[in-house]
């Protein structure tokens, strides 16, 4: 392993990786408040690979798992892809692939993705996260209500009256489980990517490398067989990246 390229990660000597424990598709708290889940087990081999200790940096959203990147308190970070994020952080290709959904209450006259967006309806949003970055851009009529976390948002949902909810199907699924009157749209309003990112100011060599590293890890099964041990329904595998992309500005 390349020297400088271990001290371009690991500038501390530690790998400082930044985690959303507000996405359970990637990683979770075990009743010790320990994480575990997709993200620590890459972190873990990532940490492997470049022959340094690993420190798993808690962030309870996806805004604050940006802002710690952002704020140089960690070298890499599980994120999902977006544009407006893409400005200060280079993407490897997806190493999961979830979806967006909507969740309404029973009776809504709302049956159809394009039905949201209308001028009268309210739709719940965890602040910062990609759904959130997708819908304000995607939605022209209908209002965000942007909640603290992904985690409050079927509750907000139903305490203030909002009309949508919007989410990881994973998570909203979670929320409402056993719950009657609610249920989700029939078809996702987006894909989401998951990627491992570096600061660009790392450079393009620790980009390439980050890249590499996430391709092996799914051509090598180790990200199948994570997500079936920590049984992740609903979700897949994201496809091999295209290789001609510079991953200093492909989003």
């Amino acid at each position: 392993m390349n020297a400088d390229l271990i001290k371009i990660f690991a500038p501390t000597g530690v790998l400082r990786a930044s985690l959303n424990v507000g996405n359970p598709v990637l990683a979770n708290l075990d009743a010790q408040g320990k994480p575990f889940g997709i993200s620590i087990d890459l972190a873990t081999q990532l940490g492997k690979k470049l022959g340094v200790p690993v420190e798993l940096i808690v962030n309870e959203t996806a805004g604050k798992s940006v802002a710690t990147i952002e704020a140089g308190r960690a070298d890499v970070g599980f994120f999902a892809v977006d544009p407006e994020r893409g400005k200060d952080i280079a993407f490897t290709a997806a190493y999961v692939q979830i979806e967006g959904y909507y969740l309404v209450r029973e009776n809504s006259s709302i049956q159809r993705n394009e039905q949201v967006d209308v001028s009268t309806n309210r739709v719940a949003v965890g602040k910062g996260s990609a759904y959130d970055l997708f819908l304000t851009r995607h939605l022209k009529q209908a209002t965000l209500e942007r909640v603290a976390s992904s985690q409050i948002v079927v509750s907000s949902f139903l305490g203030k009256g909002y009309e949508v909810a919007a989410g990881v199907r994973q998570q909203l699924e979670a929320d409402t489980k056993g719950m009657g009157g609610v249920r989700l749209l029939k078809e996702r309003f987006m894909v989401i990517n998951q990627a491992m990112g570096v600061p660009k100011s790392k450079g393009l060599e620790a980009a390439l490398f980050l890249r590499t590293f996430v391709e092996d890890m799914k051509a090598q099964g180790i990200v199948k067989e994570s997500m079936t041990r920590h049984g992740i329904q609903g979700a897949g595998v994201g496809p091999a990246a295209d290789p001609k992309l510079d991953p200093l500005n492909a989003q």
